[in-house]
Protein backbone atom coordinates (compact mmCIF):
# COMPACT_ATOMS: atom_id res chain seq x y z
CA UNK A 1 0.00 0.00 0.00
CA UNK A 2 2.76 2.49 0.82
CA UNK A 3 5.54 3.80 -1.35
CA UNK A 4 9.20 3.64 -0.50
CA UNK A 5 11.11 6.84 -1.07
CA UNK A 6 14.84 6.37 -0.70
CA UNK A 7 15.74 10.00 0.00
CA UNK A 8 12.78 11.68 1.70
CA UNK A 9 14.56 15.02 2.12
CA UNK A 10 15.32 15.17 -1.61
CA UNK A 11 11.72 14.19 -2.44
CA UNK A 12 10.31 16.91 -0.18
CA UNK A 13 12.73 19.47 -1.66
CA UNK A 14 11.65 18.43 -5.17
CA UNK A 15 7.97 19.00 -4.33
CA UNK A 16 8.63 22.26 -2.47
CA UNK A 17 10.67 23.54 -5.42
CA UNK A 18 7.66 23.11 -7.71
CA UNK A 19 5.29 25.23 -5.58
CA UNK A 20 5.43 28.96 -6.26
CA UNK A 21 4.25 31.88 -4.18
CA UNK A 22 1.84 34.39 -5.71
CA UNK A 23 1.67 37.51 -3.51
CA UNK A 24 -1.61 39.37 -2.92
CA UNK A 25 -3.88 36.66 -4.35
CA UNK A 26 -6.82 36.39 -3.96
CA UNK A 27 -6.61 39.46 -1.69
CA UNK A 28 -3.86 41.87 -0.65
CA UNK A 29 -1.72 40.38 2.11
CA UNK A 30 -2.39 36.75 1.12
CA UNK A 31 0.43 34.68 -0.37
CA UNK A 32 -1.20 32.06 -2.59
CA UNK A 33 0.62 28.74 -2.91
CA UNK A 34 0.40 27.88 -6.61
CA UNK A 35 0.60 24.12 -7.20
CA UNK A 36 0.17 24.27 -10.98
CA UNK A 37 3.93 23.87 -11.62
CA UNK A 38 3.87 20.79 -9.37
CA UNK A 39 0.87 19.33 -11.18
CA UNK A 40 2.49 19.99 -14.56
CA UNK A 41 5.67 18.14 -13.63
CA UNK A 42 4.94 14.41 -13.98
CA UNK A 43 7.77 13.27 -11.72
CA UNK A 44 7.07 15.96 -9.11
CA UNK A 45 3.36 15.12 -9.00
CA UNK A 46 4.13 11.41 -8.67
CA UNK A 47 6.60 12.18 -5.87
CA UNK A 48 4.01 14.28 -4.02
CA UNK A 49 1.46 11.43 -4.15
CA UNK A 50 4.10 8.88 -3.15
CA UNK A 51 5.01 11.05 -0.14
CA UNK A 52 1.34 11.10 0.92
CA UNK A 53 1.17 7.30 0.55
CA UNK A 54 4.42 6.80 2.44
CA UNK A 55 3.07 8.77 5.40
CA UNK A 56 0.12 6.41 5.90
CA UNK A 57 0.40 4.43 9.12
CA UNK A 58 -1.98 2.19 11.02
CA UNK A 59 -5.20 0.88 9.51
CA UNK A 60 -5.67 1.54 5.81
CA UNK A 61 -8.32 4.09 4.88
CA UNK A 62 -11.31 2.76 3.02
CA UNK A 63 -11.98 6.24 1.65
CA UNK A 64 -9.89 9.26 0.87
CA UNK A 65 -11.92 12.44 1.34
CA UNK A 66 -10.81 15.38 -0.80
CA UNK A 67 -11.89 18.96 -0.23
CA UNK A 68 -12.79 21.17 -3.22
CA UNK A 69 -11.02 21.78 -5.29
CA UNK A 70 -7.32 21.15 -5.00
CA UNK A 71 -7.91 18.37 -2.49
CA UNK A 72 -9.68 16.50 -5.32
CA UNK A 73 -6.44 16.33 -7.27
CA UNK A 74 -4.24 14.87 -4.55
CA UNK A 75 -7.02 12.94 -2.84
CA UNK A 76 -8.17 11.13 -5.98
CA UNK A 77 -4.59 10.31 -6.97
CA UNK A 78 -3.85 8.96 -3.47
CA UNK A 79 -7.08 6.93 -3.44
CA UNK A 80 -6.08 5.35 -6.75
CA UNK A 81 -2.52 4.78 -5.50
CA UNK A 82 -3.65 2.88 -2.36
CA UNK A 83 -6.81 1.24 -3.71
CA UNK A 84 -9.33 3.26 -1.68
CA UNK A 85 -12.58 4.95 -2.65
CA UNK A 86 -12.73 8.71 -3.11
CA UNK A 87 -15.33 11.06 -1.61
CA UNK A 88 -15.54 14.69 -2.74
CA UNK A 89 -16.44 17.42 -0.26
CA UNK A 90 -17.76 20.33 -2.30
CA UNK A 91 -18.80 23.96 -2.17
CA UNK A 92 -22.56 24.54 -1.71
CA UNK A 93 -24.89 23.65 -4.55
CA UNK A 94 -22.47 21.34 -6.41
CA UNK A 95 -23.69 17.93 -5.21
CA UNK A 96 -26.88 16.49 -6.73
CA UNK A 97 -28.25 14.48 -3.77
CA UNK A 98 -29.13 15.12 -0.10
CA UNK A 99 -26.20 16.71 1.74
CA UNK A 100 -24.86 17.71 5.11
CA UNK A 101 -23.42 21.24 5.15
CA UNK A 102 -20.93 23.01 7.38
CA UNK A 103 -19.86 26.69 7.40
CA UNK A 104 -16.30 27.63 8.36
CA UNK A 105 -13.84 30.50 8.54
CA UNK A 106 -11.10 31.06 5.97
CA UNK A 107 -8.01 33.15 6.56
CA UNK A 108 -9.73 35.78 4.37
CA UNK A 109 -13.49 35.24 4.89
CA UNK A 110 -16.12 32.53 5.35
CA UNK A 111 -17.29 29.63 3.22
CA UNK A 112 -19.22 26.37 3.44
CA UNK A 113 -18.77 22.74 2.41
CA UNK A 114 -21.16 19.89 1.68
CA UNK A 115 -20.99 16.11 1.44
CA UNK A 116 -23.59 13.59 0.31
CA UNK A 117 -25.47 12.11 3.25
CA UNK A 118 -25.02 8.62 1.77
CA UNK A 119 -21.33 9.01 0.90
CA UNK A 120 -20.16 6.19 3.16
CA UNK A 121 -21.28 3.60 5.66
CA UNK A 122 -21.22 4.36 9.39
CA UNK A 123 -17.79 3.50 10.80
CA UNK A 124 -15.95 3.63 7.46
CA UNK A 125 -12.25 4.48 7.84
CA UNK A 126 -11.45 7.85 6.22
CA UNK A 127 -8.46 10.08 5.60
CA UNK A 128 -8.95 13.75 4.72
CA UNK A 129 -6.59 15.05 2.03
CA UNK A 130 -6.14 18.64 0.89
CA UNK A 131 -3.33 20.54 -0.70
CA UNK A 132 -2.91 23.16 2.01
CA UNK A 133 -3.31 23.60 5.77
CA UNK A 134 -3.53 27.28 6.71
CA UNK A 135 -5.86 28.17 9.57
CA UNK A 136 -7.42 24.71 9.70
CA UNK A 137 -10.98 25.92 8.99
CA UNK A 138 -11.48 23.82 5.86
CA UNK A 139 -9.99 20.73 7.49
CA UNK A 140 -12.12 21.20 10.61
CA UNK A 141 -15.29 21.64 8.56
CA UNK A 142 -14.52 18.50 6.54
CA UNK A 143 -13.93 16.59 9.77
CA UNK A 144 -17.22 17.88 11.17
CA UNK A 145 -19.03 16.60 8.06
CA UNK A 146 -17.42 13.17 8.39
CA UNK A 147 -18.36 12.96 12.07
CA UNK A 148 -21.98 13.66 11.07
CA UNK A 149 -21.73 10.72 8.66
CA UNK A 150 -20.39 8.50 11.45
CA UNK A 151 -17.01 7.97 9.79
CA UNK A 152 -13.92 6.78 11.62
CA UNK A 153 -11.40 9.53 10.95
CA UNK A 154 -7.85 8.28 10.65
CA UNK A 155 -6.37 11.73 10.19
CA UNK A 156 -5.45 14.48 7.77
CA UNK A 157 -2.82 14.74 5.06
CA UNK A 158 -1.57 17.90 3.31
CA UNK A 159 1.03 18.82 0.70
CA UNK A 160 1.64 22.29 2.22
CA UNK A 161 1.39 23.46 5.81
CA UNK A 162 1.60 27.21 6.33
CA UNK A 163 3.36 28.53 9.39
CA UNK A 164 2.27 31.85 10.84
CA UNK A 165 4.49 34.14 12.80
CA UNK A 166 3.41 36.73 15.29
CA UNK A 167 5.29 39.98 15.91
CA UNK A 168 6.95 38.33 18.94
CA UNK A 169 8.24 35.51 16.72
CA UNK A 170 9.62 37.65 13.87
Amino acid sequence: MTATIEDRDAAVAQVEGLIRDIPDFPKPGIIFKDITPLLGDAEGFKTAVDLLAEDLQGPAPEYIVGTESRGFIFGAALAYRIGAGFIPVRKPGKLPSDVYACEYQLEYGTDALEVHRDALAHGARTLIVDDLLATGGTARATGDLLRRLGAEMLGYSFIIELGFSTPANT
